[in-house]
C-alpha cells in the first residue's frame, strides 16, 4: 500500500512539474507551426492541392451518378417486357462499372503525374 501511495505522489508531482514546462513549450511550437501554416508560399500549394484534390475525386463520384442514372432508365422502359428490362439494366450496370473503372484510373494517372511533377520540381531545385 505504501508503494501505491508513493507511486501516486510520484506520478502527481511528475504531472504537475512537466505541464508547467510543457505547456509553454507546446504553446511556442503552436505559434510556430501556425506562421508556417500561414506563409503564402505554403497557403499557395494549400489551394494548389484543394484544387488538384477536388477536381480529381470528383470524376468517380460523377461516374458512379451517371451510372445509376442509366440503370435506373433502363429498369423504367414502358415499352419492353420485364426480361427486357433486366438485360437492359445489367448492360447499363456493367458499361456504368467500365465508366467508374476508366474514371478511377484517370484519377490515378492524374495524382501520379503530380506527384512526378512535384519530385522532378524537387529535384531541380536541390542542384
Amino acid at each position: 500500500m505504501r508503494g501505491k501511495v508513493g507511486l501516486v505522489i510520484g506520478l502527481a508531482a511528475g504531472y504537475v512539474l512537466g505541464t508547467r514546462a510543457g505547456r509553454e513549450r507546446y504553446e511556442q511550437i503552436k505559434d510556430q507551426a501556425e506562421k508556417l501554416w500561414n506563409l503564402d508560399p505554403v497557403q499557395k500549394q494549400v489551394e494548389r492541392a484543394k484544387d488538384f484534390a477536388s477536381s480529381t475525386a470528383m470524376a468517380i463520384p460523377g461516374a458512379l451518378w451517371n451510372g445509376a442514372v442509366k440503370v435506373t432508365r433502363a429498369v423504367q422502359g414502358k415499352d419492353a417486357s420485364p426480361g427486357q428490362r433486366l438485360d437492359a439494366a445489367i448492360k447499363a450496370g456493367k458499361q456504368g462499372s467500365e465508366d467508374v473503372a476508366q474514371a478511377a484510373e484517370r484519377s490515378v494517372s492524374n495524382i501520379e503525374k503530380k506527384i512526378d511533377d512535384a519530385a522532378t520540381a524537387g529535384d531541380a531545385g536541390k542542384g
